[in-house]
């Protein structure tokens, strides 16, 4: 037991600092190693390993990844994102426009991927307009990460959450979509009102970073049959999640599986896309975490965390626990973490909202936050954390706040 209780101490650790001191490996080569430590001193046997590991949610993220993958390739999230930031409005409205897409493609979409996609196109495109990139960019990341919250394929813990507590796609929704749009409300009234009177450049290095943009900008060429055939797959799984009782996780493989039969383009270009580091991730942790369970230890703490005044079990404390630690050890890790607290109906979403809408908060609470900073600073546009944080923190509070009280308060109000 004191070596599960070591290797999950290292494997969290890891996970909070996305290293471990004096050697660089990433999350998820810590824990990966971390489900083969328990495996090599016989801490677990191969089955219990297996047992451990939820398959119909990677098949989940693998399948929508590979679908993900098509429509980028296809030229659908560069041709979407440039149409979009070519409008001819007021930037208000452009921003308005750009907050909506971003989060409506987030939540049936992996949001990093849109974040991926659609950064370069709105940065290279607001540079050639003399419009201040900052506040796009930021509409990207926290729309992003806002949007996802609203469905069980929005992002990868909201998948686990789905599968492991067996919510259905719709239940969900009913939960998750209004706290998810008024969000996406708040993320451009936020930025509207920070970035008043900022909307332009009149810097003269201006010229030279709008050369630059559009000579580095570069899109896949838009394919109408391969973006048709990539909405149509998705479709039929949406269709097959909301209407059927089929197996989630085989459905969206066999539908990525499928895209990867493609005359256009080749299927390893297509693999070698595929975020094989969140998989890696997600194996490890479900072997660490079904360790850490199996030893009795967790229970043995809440039960003395209860009998202390302090209910993990109980939504609220669940609720803000989520928040909080999502921002410092990440979100999947989180949610894998407090899963086997879940035990009221509203616990799923609870989680889902909380993990996602945290993520707002500061620039390390999603990978889509770290996309779009980078980008920007690759540009000379320096998003600095304070930079970041003086808007996502009154988008992450707000949100958060709002969800809390349409699904602990509004909800029952509304199906009665």
């Amino acid at each position: 037991m004191s070596m599960v209780l070591i290797v999950f101490f290292v494997v969290y650790l890891g996970m909070m600092l996305g290293h471990l001191p004096w050697l660089k490996v990433d999350r998820a080569s810590i824990a990966l190693g971390g489900a083969i430590a328990l495996l090599a001193t016989a801490e677990l046997t191969q089955s219990q390993a297996l047992a451990s590991i939820d398959f119909s949610t990677l098949g989940m993220l693998f399948g929508l990844m590979l679908i993900s993958i098509q429509l980028e390739l296809s030229g659908f999230y560069g041709s979407l994102s440039a149409a979009v930031t070519r409008i001819q409005a007021s930037p208000p409205v452009l921003l308005a426009s750009l907050t909506a897409v971003v989060g409506v493609m987030s939540a049936f979409l992996t949001n990093d991927v849109v974040a991926v996609a659609m950064t370069p196109v709105v940065l290279s495109i607001s540079l050639q307009r003399r419009m201040n990139p900052v506040p796009f960019l930021l509409a990207i990341a926290f729309a992003a990460n806002a949007g996802s919250v609203a469905t069980l394929i929005g992002s990868p813990q909201n998948m686990l959450i789905g599968e492991r507590l067996h919510l259905s796609f719709a239940g969900f929704m009913g939960y998750a979509a209004i706290p998810a749009v008024l969000s996406l409300v708040v993320v451009w009234l936020v930025l509207v009102v920070a970035y008043r009177g900022r909307w332009r450049l009149d810097r003269p290095d201006t010229a030279q970073r709008v050369d630059t943009a559009e000579s580095t900008a570069e899109t896949p060429r838009f394919d109408g049959w391969e973006t048709l055939k990539g909405l149509l797959v998705l479709g039929f799984i949406l269709y097959a999640f909301i209407f059927t009782d089929w197996n989630r996780g085989l459905v969206a493989a066999s539908a990525g599986a499928f895209m990867l039969f493609n005359a256009r383009f080749v299927s390893r270009t297509m693999l070698h896309r595929v975020d094989w580091d969140l998989l890696i991730l997600f194996i490890g942790l479900f072997v660490v975490n079904g360790a850490i369970q199996d030893s009795g230890l967790p229970q043995q703490l809440v039960g003395d965390l209860k009998a202390a005044g302090f209910d993990l079990q109980h939504s609220g404390v669940l609720y803000a626990l989520t928040a909080v630690l999502s921002d410092i050890v990440s979100n999947v890790p989180t949610v894998m973490l407090l899963l086997p607290y879940a035990g009221d109906p509203q616990a799923g979403p609870l989680i889902a909202l909380a993990s996602g809408l945290s993520s707002n908060l500061i620039i390390i609470g999603s990978l889509a936050n770290i996309i779009v900073v980078d980008a920007a600073n690759a540009k000379g546009f320096n998003i600095s954390f304070w930079e970041f944080a003086k808007a996502g923190i009154p988008i992450a509070l707000t949100t958060l706040l709002i969800a809390w009280v349409w699904v602990r308060y509004l909800m029952g109000m509304v199906t009665t």
